[in-house]
């Protein structure tokens, strides 16, 4: 991503400056080296920030429990903290589109929401402004391409560790559709971009919305038309 943003500041119709940010979360055997030697060596302005949430999360996280939750609320803290020290208007995150997917799809599986991750949100601070510039871009195309670049690779020891976690699940079930259906990834996110919000259960929402005056619904066990709106 930090690549790509720059080969983009190079012919955007605007200025705008770049600045990485690692966060040391104290993993052990964490190669605290290469990151800083390989920004050095690019010539990106960076800044390492340590915060030793491994052992927070370990502590926290009950047995048999996912740590990516807290994890990753933990580094979501550091870096809003980060950007208004340092005054930044952006916070730039690396998820593509495979993440946005396979969120969609856990949270509609295991927490009974539609939700995914959009490609720019204001977070609930109100002053850091998220944006996710990788998020129509495919797993494997990121991975084929830093492996052109040969750029360097630090896997997570936390998350990474736990086996049968729910995400893994979901990315072994898209994978197994994909081979049938060889672009339901594509599908899946071009429907986050087409939502039919008056084909859904949220009544909520089509009062904020607005719904058409008439919005008819078929009822599949009795084939009965039913008039939500309207004065019929």
């Amino acid at each position: 991503m930090l690549h790509l943003l720059r080969e983009i500041k190079k012919r955007a119709p605007f200025e705008f400056s770049l600045i990485a940010v690692n966060i040391d979360q104290k993993q052990p055997g964490f190669p605290r080296e290469v990151l800083p030697k390989y920004f050095a060596e690019q010539g990106y302005e960076f800044e390492v920030v340590e915060d030793d949430t491994y052992s927070v999360v370990k502590d926290k996280v009950p047995q048999g429990k996912t740590y990516c939750s807290l994890c990753s609320r933990l580094r979501r803290g550091i870096l809003y903290t980060t950007a208004r020290r340092l005054r930044v208007t952006k916070i730039a995150l690396g998820h593509h589109r495979d993440d946005c997917i396979e969120t969609l799809m856990l949270n509609a599986f295991f927490a009974g929401q539609l939700r995914a991750m959009p490609a720019r949100f204001r977070a609930d601070d109100g002053e850091n402004v998220v944006i996710r510039p990788l998020i129509y871009c495919a797993e494997r195309d990121i991975a084929a391409f830093a492996k052109q670049q040969g750029f360097p690779v630090i896997p997570c020891n936390l998350c990474g560790s736990q086996p049968n976690l729910q995400r893994q699940r979901i990315k072994a079930l898209l994978d197994e559709l994909e081979r049938e259906h060889p672009h339901v990834r594509q599908s899946m996110l071009a429907a986050t971009t087409n939502v039919r919000y008056t084909h859904l259960l949220d009544r909520q929402l089509l009062d904020q919305l607005g719904a058409p005056e008439s919005v008819e619904r078929e009822d599949a066990g009795s084939g009965a038309l039913i008039n939500l709106r309207g004065g019929g």
